[in-house]
């Protein structure tokens, strides 16, 4: 096992992608709050380290027209201070370990990172986000379900950084939530984004730590949507109709038993958190006349 690391400190986004370019097999580094606890317990030994943190094109967000970019170095913390208007994803942030970590932890890591249990990852899918990637030779966009292939493996060329992250921006109520083995600095048992788009006339539902990577349930999804009456965000949706929902979410579950909790437990949890973000949904919906 080697000893020593070649380390690199970009300043621009143009340094970092040369770097990258010649080291495709060193790591990007962007808050380190996932990377550095595998090399500090041996499980990982890469040949070197892209440390992205002082490069000021990663930390930018802008809206762009209808949609959000968001920077692959903007931290957990500034995403909690500045987006409010994004509530699943100020949720989620506000979800992801300790202040020090939300500090230092991004999106961007997050996607990099790919693991099924990230916070930020099922408030992407339900938004339908894209990752944006850029090489030396140019920039190229991917859906979130195309960029996450597997449990900590993406779709990311070895000579590509993430850009960012670029979604439409939703007009409708939307939560975050997930289940832990206690209520803060813990990683997911379960957890799930519920988001409706009023102008598409959708509810898109996201579920984390349930599979191998991250899961839509579309056939939830389809169900509400033709229960849902959209020109009147007052109509009564009964109680059967909740828990039919929050059923159909819970079978699109595909989770395997492990130290945090048993399969069956996921499910369940699934089930119960899908039938609370959608009575919550339902509220806001009411109390906003949202149209």
């Amino acid at each position: 096992m080697r000893s020593e690391m070649d380390v690199y400190v970009p300043r621009t986004l143009d340094e970092a992608l040369q770097q990258k370019s010649a080291h495709p097999d060193a790591i990007s580094l962007a808050g380190g709050t996932d990377v550095m606890v595998e090399i500090n317990f041996g499980r990982l030994r890469p040949a070197g380290i892209i440390d992205l943190t002082r490069i000021p094109e990663l930390r930018e967000w802008r809206r762009e027209d209808s949609h959000l970019f968001l920077g692959a170095g903007v931290t957990y913390s500034r995403i909690v201070r500045e987006l409010a208007d994004f509530v699943p994803l100020v949720q989620a942030s506000r979800s992801v370990g300790s202040p020090q970590i939300r500090n230092r932890g991004t999106v961007g890591g997050n996607l990099g990172t790919a693991s099924p249990a990230g916070d930020a990852l099922p408030v992407l899918a339900a938004y339908d986000a894209e990752v944006v990637l850029q090489n030396r030779r140019g920039t190229r966009s991917l859906p979130w379900h195309t960029f996450l292939q597997g449990p900590k493996k993406t779709a990311m060329a070895p000579d590509e950084l993430i850009r960012g992250t670029r979604w439409q921006v939703v007009n409708g109520p939307g939560s975050f939530s997930k289940i832990g083995t206690r209520n803060a600095m813990v990683i997911a048992v379960a957890g799930l984004c519920l988001q409706v788009d009023q102008d598409a006339r959708q509810v898109r539902v996201a579920l984390g730590s349930v599979g191998p990577t991250i899961l839509r349930a579309p056939e939830a999804e389809r169900f509400i949507a033709e229960r849902l009456t959209w020109d009147d965000p007052g109509a009564p949706v009964t109680d059967e109709v909740v828990a039919e929902f929050a059923e159909l979410v819970g079978r699109a579950a595909k989770p395997i038993d492990d130290v945090r909790g048993t399969a069956r437990y996921r499910v369940h949890g699934c089930t119960v958190l899908a039938g609370r973000a959608l009575r919550w949904a339902l509220e806001e919906r009411k109390a906003f006349k949202w149209l």
